[in-house]
């Protein structure tokens, strides 16, 4: 998106992440904080793009950061968001052959669906991901024009 000519602004808990971001997207501002906790002015981007990242956060943080994201997009912006296709809280270990755990925190569809809607969203598509012997649901939301 930078190569392009738009401006980027990442988000990441990680250190390790945000200084691969900046060696991949030299252009891009690449912010070290808490998703959950991070807060941007009104109408600050056009698009928001979170894959895979929700599902790895507190459940009870989700909701109110999606209310957040909406109020940070600017009219007729978009939402691009993986979220859990069912509920489930957990962690695995070793995952992906690493050396640490991966937690998960996740609702089903139907709950970031109603998330999304009270938030101001307007979901414009909604689709199951497989993976595995599940999945996640992919939606595509956006801000009313006023």
């Amino acid at each position: 998106m930078a190569a392009a000519g738009f401006q980027v602004t990442g988000v990441d808990i990680s250190d390790v992440q945000v200084e691969r971001a900046r060696r991949l997207v030299p252009a891009g501002t690449f912010i070290r904080a808490d998703a959950t906790t991070i807060e941007f002015p009104a109408q600050s981007f056009n698009a928001i793009v979170c894959l895979y990242a929700l599902i790895h956060m507190p459940l009870a943080s989700q909701p109110g950061l999606l209310q957040r994201a909406a109020g940070w997009l600017c009219p007729e912006g978009w939402l691009l968001a993986v979220t859990g296709h069912s509920a489930w809280t957990g962690t695995e270990e070793n995952w992906l052959g690493g050396p640490a755990p991966m937690s998960w925190s996740q609702a089903d569809a139907g709950t970031y669906r109603s998330w999304l809607e009270q938030a101001g969203l307007q979901i414009t598509a909604q689709e199951f991901i497989p993976e595995g012997p599940g999945g996640h649901e992919l939606f595509w939301a956006r801000r009313p024009a006023g």
